[in-house]
């Protein structure tokens, strides 16, 4: 059984939904240019369908548990993923995350955030949850830095990128002790 299994988490500004093929429309409209990005990786339009039948094998093998990220009325908007899952140690990376661009800042970012968050401390009771980016995404480390995620440290010539650069990864991580303050204060964002 995949661990963590497929869930739907709903909010009031976004519902998580278990990414399926159907969203595959949705996810091309809302992709934008975003794909052109050299500092990280998401798909283009034209390959949408092969990266959610890539992220569902991959939670076939019980590596993946990706979800599709929705606005209330459904509309697919972004996909992010528990990913890097250890049963055993209790701990997943919330990681291959992206929204589009006119939802990006918004409510809709920080719930998805805190639905992910509460389940894998809550629900799930990991005693980590790890947050990784591009060591020049410097937009994305605000936002992990901005949730209250401590910096683990830099994997140095961590991994190769699509257009042939070597990435440094940041890693940072949220612990079970962390998460009642940083649930506050994902609260207190989501509130105004």
């Amino acid at each position: 059984m995949t661990w963590p299994a497929p869930v739907s988490l709903k909010g009031t500004h976004v519902h998580l939904v278990p990414l399926a093929i159907t969203h595959s429309n949705d996810l091309s409209a809302a992709v934008g240019d975003l794909h052109q990005l050299w500092y990280t990786t998401v798909p283009s339009p034209e390959n949408m369908r092969s990266e959610i039948e890539r992220r569902l094998a991959l939670q076939k093998d019980g590596q993946m548990t990706p979800f599709a990220i929705c606005t209330p009325d459904g509309r697919a908007v972004g996909m992010t993923t528990y990913m890097n899952v250890d049963p055993i140690n209790k701990r997943v990376e919330i990681g291959s995350t992206w929204i589009s661009k006119d939802v990006q800042r918004s409510s809709l970012n920080s719930e998805t955030k805190l639905l992910l968050l509460a389940h894998a401390f809550e629900v799930l009771d990991c005693i980590a949850v790890e947050l990784r980016t591009h060591r020049l995404n410097a937009q994305s480390r605000r936002a992990i830095e901005r949730l209250g995620a401590q910096l683990d440290g830099i994997l140095r010539s961590h991994m190769v990128v699509a257009n042939g650069t070597i990435r440094d990864t940041a890693v940072y991580s949220i612990t079970a002790a962390e998460w009642p303050a940083i649930k506050a204060g994902l609260l207190g964002k989501i509130s105004t």
